[in-house]
């Protein structure tokens, strides 16, 4: 799949500002994520409604938000980040109002849906930064913006319990339709659209089998305490999410313009990324589920710390903070060291947290230590992560691609919430009819952590060493040509020339490997040249095309040494060896 570009010699440059408001966008979806959690054991009560039904106020969002982070995210590809960054922001706010206006269940729920579709701003806001920062600044911009879903979720736990302490319920769906205005506003004023672009049309059927497969999926992961894990209901639903996705992955191999390039998924540093960002949401979450009901147990229970809410809510904040200030530290070791080493430290420091946890459950200062090592550790995997699948795929695929990795760390939450949920309920003392959580609860929570993080880290460990600095973080695609220039030893490079040998610009070369598949891309410099790395020595044809130009499929073959091929765009095409 080629990537175009719309850049025009009038369109707007990036400002100091975009990274803060791209940011900003970020927190902005996790605090819609968080805002319900001081009041979940009440929404029974509020809704008028039985507890069992209460939960699909928050498994609404979660199914919409995992939907939409992949549609939105190849949607953006095709038609413009930045607009479908407005468009994800835009159906927050009206889910936001549709649930500050209602105390009905079936149309809360609705407004809940309508809100889970902000999930696509992260990937989309990664993919932004690819396309417009300089290599000096994109290390530790999508450091934060991946981090902002910790950062915002930290941050909004102890706003939200002062709301919900000292005001109408409502009134936090009004204060994140407000912040979402406010991401609007900012990202209109600020953030100019990426000029780059796929190629293709959008995959409606492909959309349609990845909703089924993935609602299918998670609706009996959510549920499942609920129906119970044998029941026919959870089996059935787990057998038909297998038979769809199934069904799903067989289709979209054949497509030429599939909404998730499987092939691509399947590369090694694309796959075990995806499943090490599966094994650190799970870790994410079980801190998130664990110290806040342990702050706020009575210590009447004889091991519960008696804190208020609004005090739970600001010892675990911490874990976002402490996320957010991990960004620059994490540029600095990722530039030095690689996002792979970054992302086992990360893991290992959050197996240090959690199992030095294991020993801090017996004093609220000691769940702030608690909150600031995990903080650190899961900012530095979570930093890594986009860094990882951006030097991974092409450029035309970043929207998609960081959205299928949210979508996974997503699934991880999901799978975390389910099975945490389940130890602490079968584990719990029950007394007048209330569960109340118990420390061993608590303690098996801690070591599924730190066997989640375990597996991740072994996931780590596969992933290839890459063997040249990623191709992903420049300015513009002429400086990327400049840059590959100097750094790419072997491969083809040469010239696209038009009629009487006069250099075409920004003329997109193709590379296309003997199994048909496409190799790299990329456009020529205003002095018609291009640079392409090769993966491999063997038969290639490299296909080029411009505006105004009829096309060219020229045959190359690389034996080792670098090989200079030039594509006169005025012949027809020949065969090169190199």
């Amino acid at each position: 799949m080629t990537h175009t570009s719309t850049d025009q010699p009038g369109a707007r440059r990036p400002s100091g500002a975009v990274v803060p408001v791209l940011a900003f966008a970020g927190i902005v979806v996790a605090v819609m994520q968080t805002l319900l959690v001081p009041v979940i054991k009440d929404l029974p009560q509020l809704l008028s409604t039985e507890p069992s039904n209460a939960t699909w106020v928050l498994t609404s969002t979660l199914l919409s938000g995992a939907v939409a982070t992949p549609i939105m995210g190849r949607l953006g590809d095709l038609y413009g980040k930045r607009r479908m960054l407005i468009t994800s922001l835009a159906i927050m706010v009206v889910g936001a109002l549709v649930s500050a206006l209602t105390s009905d269940l079936l149309t809360m729920i609705a407004g809940r849906a309508l809100q889970g579709f902000a999930m696509g701003a992260i990937p989309l806001g990664i993919g932004l930064m690819r396309d417009m920062l300089p290599r000096e600044k994109l290390g530790s911009a999508m450091a934060l913006m991946s981090s902002s879903i910790g950062v915002g979720g930290g941050l909004a736990l102890p706003a939200a319990a002062v709301v919900a302490q000292h005001a109408d319920w409502h009134a936090l769906f009004y204060g994140a339709a407000g912040l979402g205005v406010l991401a609007i506003a900012l990202t209109l004023l600020v953030v100019p659209e990426s000029p780059m672009r796929a190629e293709g049309t959008f995959d409606v059927l492909g959309a349609i089998g990845l909703s089924a497969g993935l609602v299918l999926f998670l609706l009996p992961i959510t549920k499942g305490s609920d129906w119970g894990w044998t029941s026919g209901t959870t089996l059935g639903l787990f057998a038909a999410a297998a038979v769809v996705l199934l069904l799903w992955g067989v289709m979209e191999l054949r497509l030429k313009a599939p909404l998730v390039d499987l092939r691509t998924t399947a590369r090694p540093a694309v796959l075990f990324t995806n499943l090490a960002s599966i094994m650190v949401g799970v870790s994410f979450y079980v801190v998130s589920l664990v110290l806040p009901q342990l702050l706020q147990l009575p210590k009447a229970t004889g091991y519960g710390l008696g804190q208020s809410m609004v005090t739970a809510g600001l010892l675990v904040a911490p874990l976002g903070l402490t996320m957010m200030f991990t960004a620059p530290v994490y540029a600095r070791l990722s530039a030095k060291y690689g996002p792979k080493v970054t992302l086992i430290l990360g893991m290992l420091i959050i197996g240090i947290g959690y199992g030095a946890g294991l020993g801090l459950m017996t004093a609220a200062w000691q769940s702030l230590v608690i909150a600031v090592v995990l903080g650190a550790g899961i900012g530095l995997a979570y930093s890594s992560l986009p860094a990882l699948i951006v030097g991974a795929v092409p450029a035309s695929e970043t929207g998609a691609a960081n959205g299928l990795n949210t979508l996974m760390r997503s699934i991880g939450t999901s799978v975390s919430s389910a099975v945490i949920g389940m130890v602490l309920a079968n584990t719990a003392n029950h007394v007048g009819g209330v569960a109340i959580p118990t420390m061993r609860g608590f303690h098996v929570s801690f070591l599924i952590a730190t066997g989640a993080v375990a597996v991740g880290l072994l996931m780590a460990l596969f992933l290839p060493k890459p063997n040249r600095a990623p191709q992903l973080n420049f300015s513009s695609e002429e400086e990327a040509n400049l840059e590959r220039a100097e750094e790419v030893l072997r491969g083809f490079r040469g010239r696209v020339l038009g009629a009487d040998g006069v250099p075409v610009a920004r003329a997109k070369v193709t590379l296309i490997d003997r199994r048909g598949r496409q190799a790299g891309a990329t456009l020529s410099s205003e002095d018609g040249s291009y640079v392409l790395a090769v993966p491999s020595q063997g038969a290639y044809v490299l296909a080029a095309r411009a505006s105004g130009h009829g096309p060219l499929a020229s045959s190359a073959t690389h034996a080792g040494d670098e090989a200079a091929v030039d594509l006169d765009l005025s012949l027809p095409g020949e065969t090169v060896s190199a």
